[in-house]
């Protein structure tokens, strides 16, 4: 499975437990709960992602990434936007200076 077959099944999955009992499925809460507390888990795992890096610690580095990403697709399903759209907007961004 390649990289962006691992992204598109992990959007996948977030759509369908999307729909799942929230007393079952973590997802389900979270989106039950709305995206305000989404929207606060997301910035939660770019902390824990943030003091992982500054200490030095990849291992937890990597897996504070993956709780970001799958709390970020989250976000991105609760407010419609797709992978392809984000990657859209990188290719658009290619070659653009920050300045």
């Amino acid at each position: 499975m390649s990289d962006f077959e691992t992204l598109d099944t992990l959007m996948q999955t977030v759509k369908k437990r999307r729909k799942d009992s929230p007393e079952k499925s973590y997802t389900a809460k979270l989106f039950r709960r709305g995206r305000e507390k989404i929207c606060q888990k997301v910035g939660e795992e770019a902390v824990e992602l943030g003091l992982s890096a500054v200490q030095g610690h990849k291992k937890e580095a990597i897996s504070e990434s993956a709780d970001l990403l799958y709390h970020l697709c989250v976000l991105w399903t609760d407010m419609g936007i797709t992978p392809q759209q984000l990657m859209k907007e990188l290719r658009d961004r290619e070659g653009l200076s920050g300045l």
